[in-house]
């Protein structure tokens, strides 16, 4: 019997994210959630809870690791009413010495990543003529600053993106909705640390590398919002029957978004002190 519950799918769910604290408050709300990350050992907490979690294996640079999960899920629930595109990683390091390989893995994994899910999913929410699109961007977008121009990229895509998507798919009855998260408590800053280390010695920024270092836990402080209050405000919103174009909420969400509207001159002039470029 095909369960009557809403059926919600989430990229990135290890323990300690955003996505974790999504996927539990949405099955708090009553929808069957389908978590996914690339290893099960990171959701273990989740996969206990069989009524109201299914734990699956998902890499979103892989092509056929998509196809499969969709495939598998749609199979079992009949349907994705929700997709939440949360996976992503964090890169930190300045553009001109940053290698390449690095810059094309956060593409590959913060939009092409989104996009492999969106082509996988739509065509079934389009089938049915109904469906919610998620996408998660970041209100670092609101004020580019330095060292984090690849992950900030990554994300203005996003958005940009999600525009058009939400024009392109209301034909269907899909809404797409982006999220814009303030500064969340999350284990974000630990992706980024881990691809820091990863990184060749700095050349021209050698005497910045501990300023660089600092901007992986620049969203983790202890008046960032705590990741469960997060996706409480969030999945009220998003469980709408028409759910907004937009939503923002966490630490500095307001403030960066008016620094967006600063004069360039500004904008600089509070880069430089905070970022000590």
């Amino acid at each position: 019997m095909e369960d009557q519950r809403q059926i919600v799918l989430i990229t990135g769910c290890s323990q300690g994210g955003i996505g974790h604290a999504l996927a539990r408050e949405f099955a708090s709300k009553g929808c069957l959630v389908v978590a996914t990350s690339r290893s099960k050992k990171t959701m273990q907490d989740l996969e206990h809870d069989t009524s109201r979690f299914c734990v699956m294996e998902l890499d979103v640079v892989s092509d056929e690791s998509v196809k499969n999960v969709v495939e598998n899920v749609i199979q079992k629930f009949g349907r994705i009413d929700i997709l939440v595109n949360n996976a992503g990683v964090q890169c930190v390091g300045p553009l001109a010495e940053i290698p390449l390989a690095s810059v094309q893995n956060t593409f590959n994994t913060n939009v092409f990543g989104p996009l492999r899910m969106i082509q996988a999913v739509v065509p079934h929410m389009a089938a049915r003529r109904r469906g919610k699109i998620i996408n998660m961007g970041s209100i670092g977008t609101a004020f580019p600053a330095p060292w984090a121009a690849t992950y900030t990229a990554t994300k203005s895509t996003i958005h940009s993106l999600t525009d058009t998507l939400r024009l392109e798919l209301s034909h269907f009855g899909i809404h797409v909705t982006l999220v814009v998260p303030g500064a969340i408590k999350s284990n974000i800053a630990n992706s980024a640390v881990a691809s820091y280390q990863s990184m060749p010695e700095w050349k021209l920024y050698k005497p910045f590398e501990e300023i660089i270092k600092e901007r992986a836990y620049l969203s983790q402080t202890p008046k960032s919002t705590p990741a469960d209050v997060f996706a409480r405000d969030t999945v009220a919103v998003l469980l709408r029957e028409k759910p907004p174009a937009w939503f923002t909420t966490g630490q500095f969400s307001t403030i960066m978004a008016i620094m967006y509207h600063m004069p360039n001159f500004i904008k600089d002039f509070v880069a430089r002190r905070t970022m000590k470029c």
